[in-house]
């Protein structure tokens, strides 16, 4: 009866790691018969006269052995024969050369048996789940999934899943103001799945373009059914993104659709991201329409791209360089990532006047917030604003008072100083005549 319940207690072990691990029926029972046929072909010799019938649902085996019936002098193998006399027991119409069916218990085999049955089983065990944990995520390189923070360490997160499956997230994938404590939930994208030496490690990451993607996919329903389709990301994680999208129904507004009423839509994504600033801009086949809103927010006066070593120069406005580059640079890099354009930017002085300046010029002596209110009224340039009445500019640009007069009084002093060269340098030439 103990060896019984040792039998019925390792159907039921494997039973409970089928349900935890999602192993198949099939391959549950394939994997239990290979085991038990391979601990009786090692005790008996052979396993070919033994039939073994599983039923994992009920939780129980039953083993029967096939033997020919002999005469009791003439027994040479009792694992592939049985006396005349034995047969008789079990069914008194046995006669010499039929064959016998009777069911074995694992206590025939012995202790050490089971022991080494338990092993194989153990051992067959973990390597279905390794292989199992591998092709399952295998499946999932691309897709975002999610788990449980379980321990933080200084160079990677170790979390879990809801089959306590463990998942890595390194430090380098994740976004730099990211920031998690043990029991945290956290989202990320299934980057890759490494099997060395038949140990399964699954790397997520957050800073892939591709979890942009697949969030953009999960919050915007148009991207999901394919009315609307990512054509290209651009990701300086957890600083800036630029995602170039598409319409196949000219009626819809892609950019519209995805950024949603007031930012409703995109906001979601943002908050996910660390606040990630995220542009959306309309993709075009047009190359030289593509850098022109890839370099958004930027107005471009003219762009010129050569497709064979994909350089594009551009000439902007000097007050619009600064927009082009972006902070550290991160909107031009962006914009060439997206494009696949290596993008250099020039100032174009063309069509100003020569004696003009730009207010950017001025950033050493004016504060920026004040230049750009200027600007924001239409004035780029110090004559432009010298142009103006100073109570319009006071009035329109929100400007206290004390600080236009300031700021005329800079760029006054700038102009006098040149009309004052300019001066210098005629009575230079009067001498120098007089002198001749």
């Amino acid at each position: 009866m103990g060896k019984k319940k040792e039998t019925i207690s390792l159907i039921d072990t494997f039973s409970e790691f089928n349900e935890l691990k999602n192993i198949d029926k099939t391959t549950m029972i394939s994997v239990l018969e290979e085991s038990f046929r391979n601990v009786i072909a090692k005790s008996t010799g052979t396993d070919e006269n033994y039939n073994i019938i599983i039923n994992p649902d009920k939780g129980d085996l039953e083993i029967w052995r096939n033997r020919t019936v002999v005469e009791d002098d003439q027994l040479k193998d009792p694992n592939m024969e049985i006396t005349l006399s034995e047969a008789r027991k079990i069914d008194d119409d046995f006669e010499v050369g039929e064959d016998v069916t009777d069911e074995v218990s694992l206590e025939h085999f012995g202790r050490r048996t089971i022991l080494t049955l338990r092993q194989t089983l153990a051992s067959r065990i973990l390597e279905l789940e390794k292989d199992n944990l591998y092709n399952k995520y295998k499946e999932r390189i691309g897709q975002i999934v999610s788990g449980e923070v379980y321990q933080v360490w200084k160079k990677e997160l170790l979390m879990l899943d809801d089959e306590q499956n463990e998942l890595i997230l390194p430090r380098q994938e994740q976004i730099p103001s990211d920031f998690f404590r043990k029991g945290d939930h956290v989202r990320a994208v299934v980057a890759r799945v490494e099997n060395k030496n038949n140990n399964p490690k699954i790397i997520l990451s957050r800073t892939s373009p591709v979890f942009l993607e697949r969030l953009f996919e999960q919050e915007i329903p148009e991207i999901a059914d394919g009315l609307i389709t990512i054509k290209g990301i651009a990701r300086i994680p957890g600083e800036r993104a630029k995602v170039a999208v598409e319409a196949y129904d000219d009626r819809i507004d892609p950019v519209g659709a995805c950024v949603g009423m007031k930012g409703f839509r995109i906001h979601g994504i943002v908050r996910e991201l660390r606040n990630e600033n995220i542009d959306v801009i309309n993709y075009t086949a047009n190359t030289t329409l593509y850098i022109q809103r890839a370099l958004s927010p930027a107005k471009i006066n003219s762009i010129s791209a050569n497709e064979a070593d994909h350089r594009a120069e551009v000439l902007l406005n000097p007050d619009q360089v600064s927009l082009a580059i972006g902070k550290g640079g991160a909107n031009i890099k962006l914009a060439s990532m997206l494009t696949g354009y290596n993008i250099e930017v020039f100032r174009d002085i063309q069509g100003m006047d020569e004696e003009d300046i730009y207010l950017d010029e001025f950033r050493d002596e004016i504060d920026g917030w004040v230049i750009d209110q200027l600007k924001s009224i239409g004035c780029s340039t110090a004559k432009n604003v010298l142009a103006m009445n100073r109570e319009d500019i006071i009035l329109r640009a929100d400007l206290e008072e004390a600080t236009v007069d300031e700021v005329l009084a800079i760029l006054h002093a700038e102009f006098d100083e040149e009309d004052d060269n300019n001066d210098n340098d005629v009575d230079d030439e009067f001498d120098d005549e007089n002198l001749n």
